[in-house]
């Protein structure tokens, strides 16, 4: 059993971008938070949330969907409105969700981790599961059909090829 570590996914995805895009990953603190660099800040860096190896594929998956605009800002400049929503607010974020989501299950595929669709709503209301599920597994199977962008891909080379080391 392949054991993953958010530290193997630090160690790849700086590895791969500090050089060319001066970006790292790091960890953070109860909730994942994208910040460009600035005069106290060398690198951008994408903190994801408590320690767990998916919440970083995750915010992976936002930073290599992220054009370079959007780069620039604090959270890529999106909006983000906590566990708590309302359901007009859950179907949103369930909307802006699916790309991100169908991404990290590439990735996680590449790195032989489980996936689940998160709704990231516990405490509010939410539009209906089944559908968001069946929205992420179209874009998911659209991904594998036609590519993923370019940066995604090069990660998902980087997972493949160390975690296909560490079945052996």
């Amino acid at each position: 059993m392949t054991v993953h570590h958010p530290d193997d996914l630090i160690r790849l995805f700086n590895d791969c971008f500090i050089k060319s895009h001066h970006t790292i990953l790091a960890y953070g603190g109860d909730e994942p938070l994208y910040i460009p660099a600035n005069e106290t800040q060398t690198y951008h860096t994408i903190f994801f949330a408590h320690g767990f190896f998916n919440s970083a594929l995750h915010e992976c998956a936002h930073w290599f969907l992220a054009g370079e605009k959007r780069r620039q800002l604090i959270d890529y400049g999106y909006w983000y409105i906590p566990d708590g929503r309302n359901v007009e607010e859950q179907a949103l974020f369930q909307q802006v969700e699916v790309k991100p989501q169908a991404l990290e299950w590439v990735l996680s595929q590449a790195a032989g981790s489980r996936f689940h669709c998160s709704i990231d709503n516990l405490k509010g209301l939410s539009s209906p599961y089944e559908k968001f599920q069946s929205d992420v597994e179209k874009q998911m199977l659209d991904y594998q059909k036609k590519g993923l962008p370019p940066r995604a891909r090069l990660f998902q080379q980087a997972l493949l090829s160390y975690y296909q080391q560490k079945r052996r």
